[in-house]
């Protein structure tokens, strides 16, 4: 059941993707009277197929889910002398270049149009996000050295106001890959606390270690909630040991406790030893001791005293009016879009590892995983995979939309169009350089699924 989900999850996304990438192209072409001939949902062997319109344009249901095509009139593929003369000005490469420029570069927009579209809709309707308030820092980290103790709610990165957890990494991200330091105005606790600010130097966080834990590595991480006991399971430890759902615990062999993780992490570290726990219930303090039980998780022995711990941080409803959210929609889109340019830019000069190649199982998995968090998620999901789809095409490799557009780049500049010749070359070395990023992208797929 869970691997139909994913797999409907995923075919639906880039099903959806595909469709609005290809009706870009169609829709422009159709604005500059070029005539299509078929619009294909989907690649391969054309599974079925209807002519509608006055052009009787082929729409057409292929095998393989994973592309699409809008085909064009065109000389180097038709015989134009077997057509009727009206089509002869309807043909594609006899439209001038900006036309033919405006039809290509349509698709990438209309990606990049329903990122927009979809994030905006979700400020709209309201994203639940963790706050930016900050959990215990760590001594000896950038956050630790510029003040930051814990508690502190980020209201503002480099000066831009923020709502949520997700704009302080975001922000974070940006400020890496910029390489500035990192100006964060906080809050002890409430909107009516003054506003400090802390400088995190970042000289010591490389562009490469975006991949791992970034954010715990500066000392900055999302607040969690008192360690509190919930259920517990009948027979487990934390029920022989007497404890009840409520109670509070404060500290473990006389070291205090920070928060819930700060616990589970304590239990999971101590299978089998005795633990010390200063507990208050109500207005009652008192101790316990309980030992948790070996368990093998990933070849290792952790701890556990079968009990629920409640982790969740704290929550906001980020929302706005449609003005506001069209305008952080569009926001979103190009920064993100800057930030997919400027990491590919890394992985090319080595500052970043090409393991940050991801193909279509993990895109799979990751639809799948948010299909099962909820629909906001899941769109969440959909809007950043079709800015990727959108920078991806513009990328300046034959085959890919961005090819094309270098060439009538070239073609504005110098007034004469690529040689055949060259365009064919062109082609081949593009497709040589897609089919070897598909091969990383596959074997990084197969080494996140083995590890």
């Amino acid at each position: 059941m869970k691997l139909l989900q994913t797999l409907l999850a995923f075919i639906g996304a880039i099903s959806l993707l595909v469709l609005v990438h290809e009706l870009g192209h169609y829709w422009l072409a159709r604005l500059c009277n070029v005539k299509v001939l078929r619009f294909s949902l989907g690649i391969g062997r054309v599974l079925v197929s209807r002519k509608f319109g006055r052009d009787q344009t082929e729409w057409a249901l292929s095998l393989l889910p994973l592309g699409g095509y809008v085909k064009l009139l065109d000389a180097r593929a038709h015989d134009m002398a077997s057509l009727p003369p009206e089509d002869h000005s309807r043909e594609f490469t006899s439209q001038n270049v900006w036309r033919r420029a405006a039809i290509v570069a349509a698709g990438p927009l209309a990606n990049f149009l329903l990122a927009i579209i979809i994030l905006a809709g979700l400020f709209v309707y309201g994203i639940p996000e963790p706050t930016a308030r900050l959990r215990s820092v760590a001594e000896g980290t950038a956050a630790y050295q510029a003040g930051l103790r814990g508690g502190e709610l980020v209201t503002a990165v480099n000066g831009k106001p923020i709502q949520s957890w997700t704009d302080l990494r975001w922000k974070t991200m940006e400020a890496v890959l910029e390489e500035v330091p990192l100006r964060l105005e906080v809050r002890q606790s409430s909107a009516a606390d003054a506003v400090s600010i802390a400088e995190l130097s970042l000289v010591d966080l490389k562009a490469n270690e975006l991949e791992k834990n970034f954010m715990a590595h500066i000392g900055l991480s999302p607040s969690r909630p008192p360690a509190l006991i919930g259920k517990l399971s009948a027979e487990g430890p934390a029920m022989k040991s007497g404890l009840q759902p409520g109670d509070r615990i404060l500290s473990v062999n006389g070291k205090a406790i920070l928060d819930s993780l700060d616990f589970i992490e304590l239990v999971r570290a101590s299978p089998g030893e005795t633990l010390k726990l200063a507990v208050v219930r109500g207005q009652q303090a008192f101790t316990v001791t309980v030992t948790p039980e070996a368990a093998l998780e990933n070849g290792k022995a952790v701890g556990k005293i079968q009990a629920e711990i409640p982790v969740a941080p704290e929550m906001t409803i980020v929302t706005d009016s449609v003005p506001v959210a069209l305008y952080k929609g569009a926001a979103k889109t190009w920064s993100t879009s800057i930030v997919s340019v400027k990491m590919l830019g890394r992985m090319i000069v080595g500052d970043i590892s090409l393991r940050n190649v991801t193909g279509p199982i993990t895109i799979a998995d990751y639809a799948g995983q948010t299909a099962r968090a909820g629909l906001i998620r899941y769109f969440q999901f959909v809007a950043f995979i079709s800015i990727s789809i959108g920078v991806m095409n513009l990328l300046p490799i034959p085959v890919l939309d961005g090819g094309l557009l270098l060439y009538y780049a070239v073609e504005m500049l110098t007034g004469r169009t690529i040689s055949g010749r060259f365009a064919e070359i062109a082609q081949r070395v593009g497709l040589a350089i897609l089919m070897a990023l598909m091969v990383v992208a596959v074997f990084n797929d197969f080494v996140r699924l083995l590890t």
